[in-house]
Formats: structure tokens, C-alpha cells, sequence
């Protein structure tokens, strides 16, 4: 019976390690998609908005100013879903 039980823990460790490298290569996924979205978003902006010269900070600063009126003006197609 020792046999069988060794084999079960050796199964339930290769188990475990196999459901943390799962859990590593999905947090990977989600941070390259998402790391890939903010450049996409992030070129748009400098296309659309023309603010490729600004430091940081003025780009913030320039954010600051519209956020309000483009967040009260949103048409409701464009809205995060509840």
C-alpha cells in the first residue's frame, strides 16, 4: 500500500506543478494582451490627437482637459456593458 501511496502524492505534486505553470502562462497571456491594447491605444491617441510631441506629463495634462467632456459625451454604443 506504501507504493500506491507515494505514487498518488507524486501524481498530486505533478498535478499541482502542472496547474501553476496553467495559471503562469495565463497571467502571461493576459498581461501581453493587455500590454498590447495600451500600445494600440496609445498610438491612436497620437494619431488622432497629434500630441506625439508632448512629454508625458503634457500628455496627461492634455487627458485632463478632455476627460470629463468625452466621458459625459460618449454615445452609449461605446459605454462599458454593466
Amino acid at each position: 500500500m506504501q507504493y500506491q501511496a507515494n505514487n498518488i502524492d507524486d501524481r498530486i505534486k505533478a498535478l499541482e506543478q502542472r496547474k501553476k505553470a496553467l495559471e503562469r502562462h495565463l497571467n502571461n497571456s493576459d498581461r501581453k494582451a493587455r500590454t498590447k491594447r495600451l500600445i494600440e491605444t496609445g498610438a491612436l491617441a497620437e494619431k488622432f490627437f497629434d500630441i506625439d510631441h508632448l512629454s508625458l506629463s503634457q500628455k496627461e495634462e492634455f487627458f485632463k482637459i478632455f476627460a470629463n467632456y468625452i466621458k459625459a459625451n460618449t454615445p452609449s454604443k461605446f459605454k462599458k456593458q454593466k
